[in-house]
């Protein structure tokens, strides 16, 4: 039989963090605006693969059209912070969010371990894709993983507390955490039997 006490200990939590923020060119407007055939906001498909994957919470950075975006989360249970500086590129939407995942983890009463970002532009990552990404990768504060699709590097990454202060401090431009995952090594997801992992630049048709 077990010892009672070894009954209490669980694994760390995770908490999600939606990178929502640029201005998609390409796509003719903001793809934190842009909805699928069905009339769903890609915000809200890519909110709850997070939360149904195993995330204990989700944050959410805004950037270009900020407010639109916004209204389209009334109702759903997330933190939106907004990356002033988004037009600098990705790396500005990460610092914003992993800056926000820390202040959230100071307050929360929950064992958080790890941050899962993710784009909102990969219509087709879904709940299967975080969730295997969670489990094989752990929550650990000292994990460091990513999915990858027919061995291609792509999202979810997974970034273990004892990472975001390194990761902040070694993000430019439009890079965010690629360099230092690749020179720290991580544990590789692969998830292409779900999922294509492809960002999407045009309109649903």
């Amino acid at each position: 039989m077990r010892p009672a006490y070894d009954l209490l200990v669980t694994d760390p939590t995770a908490i999600g963090l939606l990178l929502a923020a640029g201005a998609g060119t390409r796509m003719g407007r903001p793809k934190a605006l842009v909805h699928d055939e069905a009339g769903r906001p890609w915000l809200h498909r890519a909110v709850d693969a997070l939360r149904d994957g195993g995330c204990d919470h989700v944050i959410v950075v805004l950037g270009a059209r900020a407010g639109e975006a916004e209204r389209l989360l009334d109702g759903m249970v997330v933190t939106v912070v907004t990356a002033e500086d988004w037009a600098a590129g990705m790396s500005a939407s990460l610092r914003t969010g992993l800056l926000a995942a820390v202040d959230h983890v100071r307050r929360t009463p929950r064992d958080v371990g790890a941050v899962v970002v993710t784009l909102v532009d990969l219509p087709d990552v879904d709940s299967r894709v975080v969730e295997r990404v969670i489990r094989q990768v752990g929550t650990d504060p000292s994990a460091l993983g990513r999915a990858t699709y027919d061995g291609s590097p792509g999202h979810p990454v997974l970034i273990g507390l004892d990472h975001v202060e390194a990761v902040l401090a070694t993000t430019s431009e439009d890079k965010g955490a690629r360099d230092y995952l690749r020179e720290q090594g991580l544990t590789l997801v692969e998830c292409s039997d779900l999922a294509t992992g492809h960002d999407v630049d045009s309109p649903p048709t």
